[in-house]
């Protein structure tokens, strides 16, 4: 390193992430994706059962637990990228899946990074789970949730309002005008 050069922070490592480092990042992502990292790691439910949870194939939740597993290693700021085609897709969805069940699979290197912070993610699953809800319950308790509900109660209390104006102020239906019928002999 040269001496004008800015000093370069080490890439974290996945097995010093903390529980409020793992909470943080699985509450950045989107529900979705936090729900298959959570069912199959957190709560260490295994492939079959996970798969059945969402009622879809076990190639198809390895292929999701794959994409959420990379989107959790980029939001934690470990090296990944993502697979180049289906294929290529496939194949790290069936390895991820392998190394998962059995702790002796080889590792490939370019799922390093996501493997070490899903070993990690199961790891402290239960530290990580009880975080997730203590933070969803300071979230409905906020103050900011509680506005929400009393706007959202407000506006569903305008729309039945709304509704009962109109309904009571609709001009009156007149029945259609009957056509004389032509007597035929």
């Amino acid at each position: 390193m040269t001496e004008n050069a800015a000093p370069v922070a080490p890439a974290p490592d996945a097995s010093r992430l903390s529980t409020a480092e793992l909470r943080a990042a699985l509450q950045a992502l989107p529900y979705r994706t936090t729900a298959f990292l959570v069912t199959r790691l957190v709560q260490n439910r295994s492939l079959e059962d996970s798969a059945t949870f969402y009622g879809i194939s076990k190639e198809a939740f390895s292929v999701h637990l794959l994409r959420a597993g990379l989107a959790l290693t980029k939001e934690a700021a470990l090296p990944c990228r993502p697979p180049e085609n289906d294929t290529e897709e496939d194949v790290w969805a069936r390895a991820l899946a392998e190394v998962l069940e059995r702790e002796t699979a080889a590792v490939p290197p370019v799922l390093a990074g996501t493997v070490a912070l899903c070993r990690r993610l199961r790891e402290l699953g239960p530290e990580v789970a009880a975080a997730l809800e203590a933070a969803e319950h300071e979230e409905e308790d906020s103050p900011k949730r509680q506005r929400e509900d009393w706007l959202r109660k407000l506006a569903v209390l305008a729309l039945l309002g709304l509704t009962a104006y109109l309904y009571c102020n609709r001009p009156e239906e007149r029945p259609p005008p009957v056509q004389p019928r032509s007597i035929e002999r």
